[in-house]
């Protein structure tokens, strides 16, 4: 059989992304700091973008300083001669210079001004070295505060520590100096670190408040703990041979504890949000104004246009002119795509205060199910755009601000009237626990029939699910033993 070459020509449909539409993608599901600072490097990097506003403040800034110097310019028949310096600044010269050049100024220096809190590692090292400690007991303890967690808990077992020291040499750490360098470590502060499990933890804390092993919380944490787990508190007060209102107080101490040691050193910082779009009500309606507070105002480059034109018939700048056109298109694309991101974030936003007017008129009560076709069918586009629009934005309404994704929710049968949406049944099921009798929750069968009798047809694992997704434990846990 005989292997030979051909040419063959063939025609298909094939969907090719320009560079134009990724950038007009890729931009659509930015959020608003992260397109100030795309917009912001453009005009670093692209000469031929500028910002019409910063353009116009240094025109009437260069209009301004030509006006003043031409105010201040000496008059004809003066001169310098003619000038009494000695008057002019006399209390300058007399006082010995400037006033801000006689003050005492600090060194200004941007690292003394830092605002870190420092971290749990930072916090246990400092204890550390102020300690008195043997240099292999602080290198040993060094190693320990490297294997916690941010919660504080330690993740490496003796043994692992032990094998640590192999890198110091051939026989490792000791035991008996490993176990004394974790004691150190679990001596500092905040009470319970460096401890394996949360009942060590527990047992730590306790014995730093004072509590003695004969205490009911020591026994209770030390002797029963997955009783205390499943609440089975008669049977712990049973076998402790106590009355069962006795054991009360030492259960409030135990959840009086820290059950993440570490958590107060966290570095986690505030989330500000920025609204992309803002709601007002405005004579009985609803008008949208999209935010463009600190965006550039972009503009091709007056200079740039004009050089262009020039060189256009000048055969010897051929690189200039090319590398001019290729700025120019990358503007000119950028400023394109920034106005459809605009255009389309508002019709988004408009056909979700079209479709939640009631919630905005009466509150979450009224949500209205709604899903993205929904909103990709009004507006005419794919339910793929939608959902990058909404994606990592926030629009503000008088109701309050909220992510645009908290209007797309999944609907729920009702035997009556429309669909209601599944966050209005979550809130139903908030409120029916809060009004619950401590002494006999509400099961999830016990929720599911209270919903069925009100016409929504909800499944018991619905009720679970969303009980989880409100973090509400079940019926058991919560339910109140003393």
């Amino acid at each position: 059989m005989a292997l030979e070459q051909k040419l063959s020509l063939k025609l298909s449909q094939k969907l090719v992304m320009t560079p134009s539409l990724q950038q007009a993608i890729k931009l659509l599901q930015m959020t608003r700091m992260e397109l100030e600072t795309l917009v912001t490097q453009e005009l670093v990097e692209n000469p031929v973008l500028e910002d019409m506003e910063i353009r116009q403040e240094a025109e009437d800034k260069k209009e301004a300083e030509a006006e003043e110097a031409k105010e201040g310019q000496v008059e004809e028949g003066d001169s310098i001669e003619n000038i009494d310096l000695d008057a002019f600044f006399g209390e300058t010269w007399e006082s010995g210079g400037y006033p801000s050049m006689r003050e005492h100024r600090e060194d200004f220096r941007p690292e003394n001004n830092l605002t870190v809190e420092p971290d749990l590692y930072d916090h246990l090292l400092w204890q550390l070295h102020m300690a008195e400690t043997e240099p292999i007991e602080r290198e040993i303890a060094e190693v320990i505060i490297g294997n916690l967690n941010p919660e504080g808990f330690l993740v490496a077992t003796l043994e692992e520590l032990c094998d640590s020291g192999f890198e110091r040499d051939d026989e490792g750490y000791r035991e008996e100096d490993v176990l004394a360098a974790l004691d150190r470590v679990r001596s500092f502060d905040p009470p319970g670190i460096a401890c394996r499990d949360l009942r060590e933890s527990l047992l730590l804390q306790l014995q730093r408040q004072e509590e003695g092993e004969d205490s009911l919380a020591y026994q209770m944490v030390r002797d029963h703990w997955q009783a205390f787990l499943k609440r089975q508190f008669p049977a712990i007060a049973k076998t402790l041979g106590v009355a069962l209102q006795e054991l009360k107080p030492a259960v409030d101490r135990i959840k009086s504890l820290e059950t993440r040691p570490g958590r107060r050193f966290g570095n986690e910082r505030a989330h500000y949000i920025e609204p992309d779009v803002h709601v007002h009500r405005v004579s009985g309606e609803y008008v949208i104004q999209i935010n463009d507070d600190g965006l550039p105002r972009l503009r091709v480059s007056r200079a740039y246009r004009s050089m262009l034109q020039k060189m256009k018939h000048d055969s010897s700048q051929t690189e200039a002119k090319q590398y001019i056109k290729e700025k120019m298109r990358s503007a000119l694309w950028l400023i394109k795509s920034l106005d459809q991101r605009q255009r389309t974030i508002y019709k988004v936003a408009n056909s979700i205060v079209a479709q939640q007017r009631e919630f905005l008129e009466h509150g979450i009560d009224h949500l209205r199910p709604m899903v993205l076709r929904d909103v990709a069918e009004d507006i005419g586009m794919h339910e793929s755009t939608v959902s990058r629009v909404v994606s990592n934005k926030y629009i503000h309404t008088p109701r309050g601000v909220f992510p645009m994704k908290f209007f797309f929710h999944s609907g729920i049968d009702r035997e009556y009237g429309e669909n209601i949406s599944s966050l209005t049944v979550k809130r139903k099921i908030q409120h029916m626990i809060d009004a619950e009798d401590p002494k006999k929750p509400l099961s999830d069968s016990e929720l599911m029939r209270v919903l069925n009798r009100e016409g929504i047809q909800i499944a018991r694992r619905t009720v679970a699910k969303y009980r989880d997704e409100l973090s509400i434990p079940s019926s058991t846990e919560r339910k109140k033993i003393f």
